[in-house]
């Protein structure tokens, strides 16, 4: 079924934004009115012209472009640097609809500060996406304002749902869920890379290991998806008693993995504070 949604404009599609944008565009969804895209400048524009149903805007030719983006459409996405923020927001403010629904892909930026700038009544939700939004695979959590009313959070998540899964929680719980699914695809990359350096030190060829690594990877987490399987049982399996693979499981168990994890996630949440705070 080819979902239906309202006109877009996503002000800042820099990586995150621009992972959305793309991914909206290769769901096939029906977006009524277009979609509108800002970059600063001519370069990054062009990244995006070529899509279809998209217009998009270099800033360093049209200066007013994201308050004319912004003044098309009824979903506004805000992509910009959390500290660019407020200013868009002073921007934008006197163009928006009574029914635009701002969506915030910002890290660390209240509903407080868009409140602020465009007022309690203003219909706000913070989103917090992952990057692989752009291959249809991401999760989105998303924290609405009191003002959204419920049927313009369901739109904002049938807009998200077309790149991925959606988990709606409370504001105070989506820095925290930015530690494991925002910046989770960074850990997994980085877990990638020391996997291919091990078999690249066991004698393997830099492609070979590579392919196996992260083949690896690719193959367990379809059987996961496929199996429905908690991980933990699909590990045990694999975990044969005194086999090869129990062995380096608890070489990786006695280095204290779950703590690694856990003082890894602590330290990006303390980041994310330190963000809302403007540090």
């Amino acid at each position: 079924m080819t979902v239906a949604l309202p006109s877009l404009a996503f002000l800042g599609a820099g990586s995150m934004g621009g992972a959305i944008l793309r991914g909206v565009v290769a769901s096939g969804a029906f977006v009524d009115g277009g979609i509108i895209a800002t970059n600063r400048s001519r370069e990054k524009a062009e990244a995006f012209a070529g899509l279809p149903g998209v217009t998009s805007i270099a800033l360093e030719e049209q200066p007013a472009g994201n308050a004319d983006a912004a003044a098309a459409a009824r979903i506004v996405v805000v992509g910009v640097k959390p500290a660019m923020v407020v200013d868009l927001l002073r921007e934008i403010a006197p163009v928006l609809r009574d029914d635009t629904i701002v969506v915030s892909l910002a890290a660390g930026t209240t509903l407080d500060t868009f409140a602020s700038v465009l007022g309690a009544d203003a219909r706000v939700i913070r989103s917090m996406p992952n990057t692989p939004a752009t291959v249809g695979k991401a999760v989105t959590g998303l924290a609405a304002d009191g003002a959204v009313p419920a049927a313009d959070l369901a739109l904002v998540r049938s807009l998200f749902e077309t790149v991925g899964a959606v988990i709606e929680v409370p504001e105070d719980k989506i820095d925290a869920l930015s530690t494991i699914s925002g910046s989770g695809p960074a850990y997994v990359y980085l877990l990638i890379e020391e996997f291919t350096r091990a078999g690249i030190g066991m004698g393997f060829s830099d492609a070979d290991a590579r392919l196996m690594a992260e083949q690896t990877f690719i193959g367990a987490t379809a059987l996961l998806d496929a199996t429905g399987e908690d991980p933990a049982e699909l590990r045990r399996a694999v975990t044969s008693p005194k086999g090869t693979t129990e062995r380096a499981v608890a070489v990786l168990q006695d280095a204290g993995l779950d703590e690694l994890f856990g003082r890894a996630t602590a330290a990006a949440l303390a980041r994310a504070k330190e963000l809302a705070a403007g540090a």
